[in-house]
């Protein structure tokens, strides 16, 4: 039987797997300019609780991605957590690039949702 790790696709399905839970990418984002202490950082997330970016947090330094340095701030890592960053920077240019078309589809979408509601 093989293990999951030896399917081609393992790889990116675990990255889908931990980008696609709330608030992981936003963490990233906010941290990719620099490091950023726990309060800053849960002022800027908005409404997430200080438990969930706890959580987040944790997440991120287990596989990573993210150091808790002795100040209590929060950076990403060198190489795999700033190479992630990089990443978002292009996904922002792409989205900024895109926006009236993906706002709009959204819009249509959640319309669209609504009306089979009711």
């Amino acid at each position: 039987m093989a293990n999951d790790a030896d399917e081609p696709e393992a790889g990116i399905y675990a990255a889908m797997d931990l980008l696609g839970q709330r608030w992981i990418l936003r963490v990233i984002w906010e941290l990719e300019p620099g490091p950023l202490g726990f309060l800053e950082l849960r002022r800027r997330m908005g409404n997430c609780s200080s438990s969930m970016l706890a959580d987040r947090l944790a997440t991120l330094t287990q596989v990573g991605l993210v150091d808790k340095h002795l100040d209590k701030s929060y950076e990403l890592t060198p190489g795999r957590g700033t190479e992630l960053g990089a990443v978002l920077e292009n996904l922002w240019q792409w989205a900024d690039a895109n926006a009236t078309r993906l706002t709009g589809a959204l819009r249509s979408e959640a319309g669209e949702n609504a009306r089979r509601r009711r």
